[in-house]
């Protein structure tokens, strides 16, 4: 395990490395969804043959899986991306290919666009683009926790939310912070000013984007698609495409690196 401290505070970011074996390979960083953890949800592609070779990172957002969960951190898409941009200065990371999924996503495209030197290409894994207004009826997802004031989160909304979504993302929900998930939640729907599909528009670098084939087109995809975003329909998975079909998975994402 490694770790960098990355605010003011002290409070530190953990990631478990995988050195690998080509010391030419260029670096990679493997970027989690909301409440999940990023040793759970891709281990088994950085190892995969079509993937493994060079040194990979799999970053937990601050607030979530193995890193801290400082409740004086505001956790803006801004903020996470900044604080990511600083553990990998720590690591000596630069010019990294970006692997991220849903939350993940964003705060990857706001990496990108914040700290251009450290982001050479992106694989975004069904990523959030754009703001969502939140539920009146939460539902399981991010819109749902958002729907909640942080007093109300923190007084029951959590154990609401633990009787709505499935066990396995409980298993890594249940390891952030209680204020981390929330606000992470809440600033996600919010969005960035830009909004997230534009920064991603004016990104310079070569970007793939993974959506499940049985959710259908994106909305906006022929645009993204037009304004060179590389938009690609893996079939038999949901959400989580790197778990459901990690072949495909794999496949797709070394072929947005090549």
């Amino acid at each position: 395990m490694r770790d960098a401290q990355v605010t003011a505070g002290g409070a530190r970011i953990r990631w478990v490395e995988i050195a690998g074996h080509d010391a030419a390979a260029p670096p990679r960083l493997y970027l989690h969804g909301l409440g999940a953890s990023s040793g759970p949800y891709f281990t088994a592609s950085a190892t995969h043959p079509l993937l493994a070779g060079g040194r990979a990172l799999l970053m937990d957002l601050l607030g979530f899986g193995i890193s801290d969960r400082p409740t004086d951190f505001g956790y803006t898409l801004e903020d996470h991306a900044d604080a990511v941009a600083e553990a990998l200065e720590t690591a000596g990371v630069r010019e990294a290919e970006v692997v991220a999924h849903s939350m993940g996503g964003a705060v990857a495209i706001v990496l990108a666009a914040r700290h251009p030197h450290l982001v050479a290409r992106l694989v975004l894994v069904d990523a959030n683009l754009d703001p969502v207004v939140p539920s009146p009826v939460p539902p399981a997802g991010s819109s749902g926790i958002a729907a909640y004031t942080e007093e109300e989160f923190l007084a029951h909304g959590r154990d609401e939310v633990r009787e709505r979504v499935d066990a396995h993302w409980w298993s890594t929900m249940r390891l952030a912070g209680p204020e981390a998930l929330h606000r992470s939640a809440v600033n996600l729907a919010r969005g960035t000013t830009p909004t997230m599909r534009d920064l991603l528009l004016e990104l310079p670098v070569p970007v793939t984007y993974l959506r499940p084939e049985n959710a259908g087109p994106l909305p906006g995809e022929d645009a993204l698609t037009a304004g060179g975003v590389r938009v690609v329909a893996v079939p038999d998975c949901g959400h989580n495409i790197m778990l459901d079909n990690p072949g495909a998975f794999a496949e797709e994402t070394a072929r947005g690196f090549s």
